[in-house]
């Protein structure tokens, strides 16, 4: 298994860090639904664990985004038309973006609220911004429309990458799986 990403290929460290922050927006999404029919301290501990692994998610994806920069990417193949490219990267592009949106929406969104963000309850986080009601509301639905837009990404991003394996038959989705082969006969 290589470390680096290669022009044909994603990296271990690149594999890990996307299949892990897979895993952590599942468990966000299994804590936000379990928090909805708590009752008021439970909630409040089930959403800290939400808000820790928020926390997780935006220190991974600052690292996958040092990491994409800092190693080669593999080429889309040479199939895609030019607009399948544009839709590729900004695919991935508004990902990013909403990865980063997103906890700090609900950071912001805490702060506003007047609750403390900890991280797994070993350290505190400052306050993005003051108490205020209002702001807390616009945060509020803004982190459930981005919840929204992250939900319609990955539907997207994962459609792509399994009409690639399975209709296109290139190595687009398998040169992210860990433990596969690629090969260069097929990139296409």
């Amino acid at each position: 298994m290589i470390i680096r990403n290669t022009p044909l290929r994603w990296g271990a460290v690149a594999q890990l860090l996307h299949w892990t922050i897979v895993v952590l927006i599942i468990v966000q999404v299994t804590l936000a639904s379990l928090a909805e029919d708590l009752p008021p301290l439970k909630k409040l501990a089930m959403l800290a664990r939400h808000k820790s692994v928020g926390i997780t998610i935006l220190g991974l994806a600052i690292l996958r985004l040092a990491w994409r920069w800092l190693n080669a990417t593999p080429a889309l193949p040479e199939t895609l038309k030019p607009y399948q490219r544009v839709l590729a990267r900004g695919t991935h592009a508004l990902m990013y973006l909403v990865l980063f949106a997103m906890p700090l929406s609900g950071w912001m969104m805490s702060s506003a609220r007047g609750f403390a963000v900890s991280w797994f309850g070993f350290f505190q986080l400052p306050d993005l911004v003051p108490k205020n009601r209002a702001l807390y509301e616009a945060l509020l639905t803004t982190h459930e429309t981005l919840a929204v837009v992250l939900g319609v990404l990955v539907t997207v991003h994962a459609g792509a990458a399994l009409g690639h394996h399975f209709m296109l038959k290139d190595n687009v989705l398998r040169r992210m799986l860990p433990f596969t082969a690629t090969t260069q006969g097929t990139e296409r």
